[in-house]
């Protein structure tokens, strides 16, 4: 149950106060409307005691009245008027004004309740209250009583049980609104007052006991008449009314009369004199009550309203609880109105007490404390006392009701009988001197004066009478006070006997049929209930109460159960909001629109986000129909909103229905359309132009498009490639200011800075749009709203212009009417007529604007008009229909708000929840720039692995300004080439349409007898001249940028190009994805943008053509010139792994050449003759070639050395072929692993390693002998058969031998291999240098022996045989070597002996040698043989080491191939 200003106690005792009754006379009545009040009105402000009273009851004991208060009011005589059970039509529009008037106040301070995980907003003007198991209750209470910042959570509930139990009527089974006693009041202005005062009692009398007026009713026959004397001090004589006050007091008594002194305020006194209003917060109450029960509602009825109210403190509770006739009678009241109104008083701010000074104010407290204390208090005790004495003479019982009641309890208990056994007596009456009546007349004095014991066995002991005698709502009456005056004992005496109050309620209601009074006793028990933490009890019984009588009332406990059920010790939030819909719902049937949308509110809190959609669309439906009604049409779209764009699981047609009302609402609400649902996020943003597409055979550019989807892998790659040319087009280094290029901007791109986009180039903005309803919907005139700040760039921005300064242009007043004209002249937007959604269709819009001028502009969002369809039932109504049967159409906006990515890298980012901007929809539109088209002409699709092709390029300049500066960048440098620029033009057709088979290699005849195999051309040519296709290389990552040449090095406005582009295919089969990236300049530097750049991707398919080998040995040879190493000789294995894929049918090998700065292929050893080498499918082939060093002096050109092995001569060293060449080693050393380079650099320092040198020159050293820096290519051509034709196709393979021994392949496996090594996740250190393995060591020296091949020799003449051999040891490293040359035979066998035996070595069997770096040294050597035959002379074994490492073992060298000689006998 909701928090209450009072306590229960406070609550029941001032429900409960002895009533006075107020007689007065003409000229007193003229005295208090100098104040505009009457006497009863004047009084009411100090009804409340600030100090103790004391009486004694029967027994004698002092009982202590505390914190009492009486009510005053004026007595109203009418007929008497059957008692009903039911509020009249006056009274039940009374308190739903009441209700309506107290509202929660808007803006205040939100008081949030956390019940489980739910906070709930409870009301905005409330704070919560501590519950029991949080606090102790009574301190709360306590606090709430004393605080000057509490109010109720439910104040409103509170009004109307304030004004409900004013409106209880005055009942024959109770007295406590009976009158007690009549002030008599006369003024000192008579000329006799006591003749006054005794009129005035006569008419108390004569109302009281003449049988004619029903109303007031009275307490007990003897009424205390109480006189006043009233004095106007402004007018009066003051002596005078002293006499007459002395004269009263002889006559009824100092205790029986007063002289009250008032208006000593003169209108000569000051007017800055501020002089409290205590009046007001009675008055507007009072009148507001009186203008409805004269069924006259005032035309100022609303001024009366909450701020009125709120002008009360909310904890001052003197408010006198009057009967609705406690005022003046009406008939009193009508005339009144007539003259002084006095709700229009009080309504138009009428000040009140304007006589009455601050020590007046004292006196009228003081005069009621002496009335209370001297009048009423003993008139009380009397009557107690002489009541019981009555009822103990009347029954027989002891001195002391209280003593007999006692003994009564203490034996056994009278049995009660059931509601349902006893018959409906409910209109029993009792004579007024009726011992049971005179028992509850005595308890009722008891309870108004605070004696709640002696009270509570009054009340027990009439019930029994009562139940007795089946008076019902005597019993049920007797039943109620019972419970109260048992709760309200101290000390906790007894328990609340809650069973009293049930069986009162259901007595009042089922038996009695008086709904008033059983809802008086059911406010009463749920507050007792609450206040004892019993909340489920507490509710159980607010929801019985419930009826179809009163939707107010039954809205008011709904309310306050649901209250009840976040209070309990484990808060049921869900009971919660069902009874605050419940609640509402009642609230909507009263008439009360703004409390029925408050619990809907209160309620959806919790329904919120939990997936109860219907319960949520529900509510929602609600919310908005209960603000449009109350003219909140903000709030009325918000809530149609939440219908229409959640996930919505109604149906269709009820969809359908929920659409036309919120269109219905908006009309007269903001422009903000719910429908359909934008996905901001998803929004994509394309600048640039739109390409021109593939015209005949040219095949367009593919750059950027919003149908491509974003690949961050390939934006990376895109990025690293746009870096590169950057970089090689300012000289190795990218600008601090280099930002890359995003043509599409999406939730993925990098939207933290400002996109650039070009003045006259259209901005295409794609939405994602999404219809959650299952009916279709209809967008017309849709386009984007933009605001737009002119700039001109061309001049230096100063940077003291203000940003207001700027002129900022927008269209939403033209897209709000579509039809006026728009700003083409600034920024053309374009218009999509119709865009038709399906049910529950996502889909995109792509819209189009074209700024004209420079600046900055802000894309704001979409406006559109939106349709729904007429209620057929059809939800498959095509797009044509729906011009003629589309519903009524409104006109609206959704803005496009994006949030941008979170903020992570510093650690307040970290531990907060903050996000960057997303730029996106801001682009700063820039002066124009040139726009490039690219066009491929005869580009491939497949080819061959190595396969040549030629192409064509076509470049396009389609701007208003030159280019310049073109470059491109490839993944894939290796795969193209635009020639070398440096030499001479290839000797092939210009035009691409010239002939079919021509060859793309320049090409010459073979001269006539020249032999096939042999070298037919040899050529040098420099690096820089193929280092980048076009140009060289230029800084980092040059290798895969080449400069495009253009005519002029410009391409003017509307110029078109065409270049020749000379294709290869990829050494690996497969589908190759390869990316060009072309740049280009603007003629004019400077500006925002500094370039452009065109993308471009292909996919090529690669099949098999041939496999080559090759192996690289030494030759035993020695070179014809002294003092040189010799030649050596290359096996080169072609194998055809082509599987006719492609229509193959046979590879010719027509030609191989060499390229190397040391070497070049100078024979072939085994050539085909006079035709060339033909592999058809899985055929091999193997040539050997002779290579010999190259005669050149130039350390940096390339030696070409090409052996034509058919009838035509390719010139390797000219474009393509060479091109292709370079492209495939920069291709190579890019992807050689690391260790190879690391070993480079070891092997460089170790040249000038001096002695004493480690193993790192070691290595070094005696790698060098085994290296071999020869490239081989072997062209070829294909006979391949397509469409009934024969096509011939060119290519060419590479191959790189590195190490001598080593075989060498044109396929990249073993490299593939190589690369996994770099993957490592952290640094390592360098592995340990190792000493060279024998294998390395043994290669130093190479040896060979001169030697007769035959010998004739007579034995018989000569028994010895001496022959010259001459041991040729060549040094095949770069360092001093020490040799041992050892001749002996080793007899490890008897066979060994036995061959070796019969010839020997001459002379000394052991020599010691130190070659110098290359020596080539001759030992003359002596064999001897003593019988004829075949002998092999290859048994010499050489050990060899480096001459600097003194400790290291000299290692066997390899020996050459046996040397046999044959020894003839003449």
């Amino acid at each position: 149950m909701a928090q209450c200003v009072q306590s229960v106690q406070e609550l029941i005792q001032d429900s409960f106060v002895p009533k006075v009754a107020v007689l007065c006379s003409e000229d007193a009545q003229k005295i208090t409307r100098k104040n505009n009040l009457n006497f009863s009105e004047l009084l009411r402000p100090f009804c409340r005691l600030t100090s103790e009273g004391h009486m004694r009851d029967s027994n004698n004991q002092v009982q202590v009245v505390k914190n009492l208060r009486i009510s005053v009011n004026n007595v109203v005589t009418r007929p008497s008027v059957p008692t009903s059970g039911v509020h009249s039509p006056a009274q039940r529009r009374l308190l739903s004004e009441v209700v309506s008037a107290s509202q929660p106040a808007e803006g205040g301070v939100a008081n949030v309740i956390t019940a489980g995980d739910y906070d709930l907003n409870i009301s905005d003007r409330s704070v919560k209250a501590s519950v029991p198991w949080y606090s102790d209750w009574r301190d709360t209470l306590t606090e709430l009583s004393t605080s000057k910042h509490y109010t109720a959570t439910t104040p409103w509930f509170e009004a109307y049980r304030e004004s409900f139990l004013q409106s209880m009527p005055a009942s024959d089974h109770e007295f406590l609104n009976h009158y007690l006693a009549c002030l008599l009041v006369v003024s000192s202005s008579e000329a006799v007052p006591v003749e006054q005062f005794l009129k005035l009692s006569q008419e108390q009398h004569m109302i009281q006991h003449n049988g004619e007026y029903t109303n007031p009713k009275w307490f007990i026959p003897n009424t205390l008449k109480y006189y006043v004397l009233l004095h106007d001090m402004s007018q009066g004589d003051e002596q005078r009314a002293d006499s007459v006050y002395e004269d009263m007091k002889q006559r009824y008594g100092s205790q029986g009369c007063y002289l009250l002194k008032i208006n000593s305020r003169t209108a000569a006194a000051g007017t800055d004199e501020q002089i409290p209003d205590p009046w007001s917060q009675y008055l507007n109450k009072s009148s507001l009550q009186t203008a409805l029960l004269l069924n006259t509602v005032p035309s100022n009825l609303e001024a009366i309203s909450v701020n009125s109210l709120d002008n009360t403190h909310p904890l001052q509770l003197e408010t006198a609880i009057d009967m609705p006739g406690s005022l003046d009678c009406l008939r009193a009241v009508a005339t009144e109105t007539k003259t002084t109104t006095v709700y229009t008083g009080v309504a138009a701010g009428t000040s009140h007490g304007a006589c009455l000074t601050l020590n007046d104010h004292n006196r009228l407290r003081l005069f009621i404390q002496e009335f209370t204390f001297r009048g009423l208090l003993p008139h009380i005790e009397k009557n107690i006392r002489q009541l019981n004495d009555q009822l103990v003479s009347r029954k027989g019982l002891s001195r002391s009701l209280f003593s007999v009641t006692k003994k009564l309890f203490g034996g056994g208990k009278v049995p009660e009988k059931s509601i349902a056994e006893l018959k409906n007596t409910s209109g029993l009456l009792y004579h007024p001197e009726a011992p049971e009546l005179q028992i509850r007349k005595m308890a009722d004095l008891c309870f108004l004066v605070q004696h709640y014991e002696l009270a509570y066995s009054c009340y027990h002991t009439a019930k029994k009478d009562f139940l007795s005698d089946q008076a019902m709502l005597y019993a049920a009456g007797a039943l109620e006070m019972a419970a109260v005056s048992a709760f309200l004992q101290g000390g906790a005496q007894r328990p609340y006997p809650a069973h009293y109050m049930d069986t009162a309620i259901q007595t009042y209601r089922d038996v009695c049929k008086n709904k008033v009074l059983a809802e008086r006793c059911a406010l009463f028990s749920a507050e007792v209930l609450k206040s004892q933490a019993k909340y489920s009890d507490a509710a159980t019984l607010l929801i019985k109460m419930t009826s179809e009588d009163s939707d107010l009332c039954s809205a008011l406990l709904l309310e306050q159960a649901a209250h009840c059920f976040i209070n309990m010790r484990n808060p049921m939030v869900r009971k919660f909001a069902f009874h605050m819909i419940l609640a509402g719902h009642r609230f909507s049937k009263a008439g009360q629109k703004r409390h029925a949308l408050r619990c809907y509110c209160q309620a959806m809190q919790v329904y919120k986000g939990k997936g109860w959609s219907l319960a949520e669309d529900h509510i929602n439906f609600t919310i908005g129909r209960q603000s449009f009604t109350l003219r909140q049409p903000e709030n009325a779209v918000l809530a149609f909103r939440h219908i229409l764009t959640n996930d919505s699981q109604q149906t269709a047609t009820q969809q359908g229905a929920f659409l036309r009302e919120y269109l219905y609402v908006y009309r007269v609400a903001l422009p903000q359309l719910p429908l359909p649902c934008i996905n901001s996020s998803a929004t994509r943003v394309y600048f640039g132009h739109e390409r021109r597409l593939a015209e005949g055979e040219k095949q367009a550019a593919t750059h950027v498009s919003l149908d491509q989807e974003f690949d961050q892998d390939l934006a990376a790659v895109w990025q690293d490639l746009e870096e590169q040319v950057v970089a090689a087009a300012n000289r190795g280094v990218v600008p601090s200011t280099f930002y890359p290029t995003q043509c599409c901007l999406n939730s993925q791109t990098d939207n933290l800075h400002f996109p650039l986009a070009v003045v006259e180039e259209p901005i295409i903005v794609e939405v994602a749009f999404r219809n959650p309803l299952k009916v279709p919907l209809v967008l017309s005139d849709l386009s984007l709203l933009w605001k737009f700040t002119l700039k001109d760039f061309s001049r230096p921005q100063p940077q003291d212009v203000m940003v207001g300064d700027a002129v900022t242009i927008t269209n939403e007043k033209e897209a709000i009417a579509p039809r006026t004209v728009q700003k083409h002249g600034i920024i053309t937007t374009e218009v999509i007529p119709e865009f038709f959604m399906s049910p529950e269709e996502t889909r995109v819009a792509r819209l189009k604007l074209l700024p004209r001028q420079t600046g900055q502009l802000t894309i704001l969002g979409l406006v559109y008009n939106l349709a729904s369809t007429p209620s057929t039932g059809d939800s498959t109504i095509n797009s044509n229909s729906f011009s003629q049967n589309q519903g009524p159409s409104v006109r609206g906006r959704q803005d496009l708000e994006i949030q941008g990515p979170r903020l992570n890298q510093t650690k307040e980012e970290k531990t907060s929840v903050s996000h960057g901007p997303d730029r996106r929809l801001d682009p700063t539109i820039t002066p124009p720039m040139p726009l490039l088209e690219v066009f491929f002409l005869q580009f491939p699709t497949a080819l061959l692995c190595g396969e040549i092709r030629k192409a064509y390029v076509e470049f396009c300049n389609v701007s208003h300004v030159p280019l310049c500066g073109l470059r491109v960048a490839s993944t894939h440098p290796d795969f193209f080439t635009f020639g070398s620029s440096s030499l001479a033009t290839p000797l092939t057709p210009l035009s691409p349409t010239s002939f079919e088979n021509c060859s793309a290699y320049k090409t010459l005849a073979t001269p006539p007898g020249a032999t096939p195999g042999s070298v037919t051309a040899v050529t040098l040519v420099s690096a820089a001249d193929f280092g980048s296709g076009g140009g060289g290389v230029f800084g980092t990552g040059g290798k895969r940028v080449a400069e495009i040449p253009l005519g002029e090095g410009t391409l003017t406005p509307g110029e078109s190009t065409q270049l020749p582009l000379w294709l290869r295919g990829p050494d690996q089969e497969g589908v190759h994805e390869i990316n060009f990236l072309f740049y280009y300049e603007g003629a004019e530097k400077g500006g925002k943008i500094s370039h452009r750049v065109l993308r471009h991707t292909v996919f090529i398919c690669a099949s098999r053509s041939l496999s080559v080998r090759a192996t690289a040995c030494r030759s035993n040879t020695l070179p014809e010139e002294e003092g040189r190493n010799g030649s050596m000789l290359v096996f080169v294995d072609v194998e055809n792994i082509n599987t006719s894929e492609a229509g193959v049918r046979e590879f010719h090998i027509a030609q191989v050449s060499s390229s190397s700065k040391q070497w070049r292929l100078h024979k072939c050893i085994n050539p085909a003759e006079n035709k060339d080498c033909k592999l058809t499918t899985r055929e091999r082939g193997k040539l050997c070639f002779r290579a010999t060093r190259s005669t050149s002096k130039s350390l940096e050109k390339y030696t070409f050395a090409d052996l034509s092995l058919g009838n035509e001569q390719i010139i390797s060293s000219t474009t393509p072929c060479a091109d292709f060449f370079f492209r495939r080693c920069q291709s190579s050393e890019s992807w050689r692993p690391l260790i190879a380079v690391e070993t480079q650099g070891r092997h460089s320092r170790s040249q000038g390693a001096g002695p004493g040198g480690g193993a790192e020159d070691i290595t070094g050293v005696v790698r060098k002998c085994n290296e071999v820096d020869l490239d081989i290519i072997v062209l070829w051509k294909a006979f391949v058969v397509e469409d009934n034709k024969q096509v011939i196709l060119e290519g060419q393979l590479h191959v790189a031998l590195q190490t001598i021994g080593k075989e060498a392949c044109s396929l990249r496996q073993k490299e593939e291999a190589q690369e996994m090594v770099l993957l490592k996740f952290k640094p390592e250190l360098p592995p340990p240098m190792t000493r060279p393995s024998m294998e390395q060591l043994s290669h130093l020296i190479k040896t060979n022996l001169h030697y007769p091949e035959s010998y004739s020799h007579s034995f018989v003449q000569k028994s010895l045989c001496m022959i010259p051999v001459i041991l040729t040891l060549s040094n095949c490293s770069l360092a001093q070597v020490d040799a041992i040359i050892d001749l002996r035979h080793k007899t490890t066998s008897p066979e060994s002996l036995e061959v070796h035996g019969s010839f020997t070595w001459l002379g000394k069997t052991q020599y010691k040698l130190q070659l110098r770096a290359q020596e080539v040294m001759r030992l003359p050597l002596r064999a001897g043989f003593l019988h004829a035959g075949v002998y092999n002379l290859g048994t010499p074994r050489v050990f060899a080491k480096l001459a600097d490492q003194g400790a290291m073992c000299e290692t066997s060298q390899q020996t050459a191939t046996p040397a046999l000689i044959i020894i003839n006998s003449t």
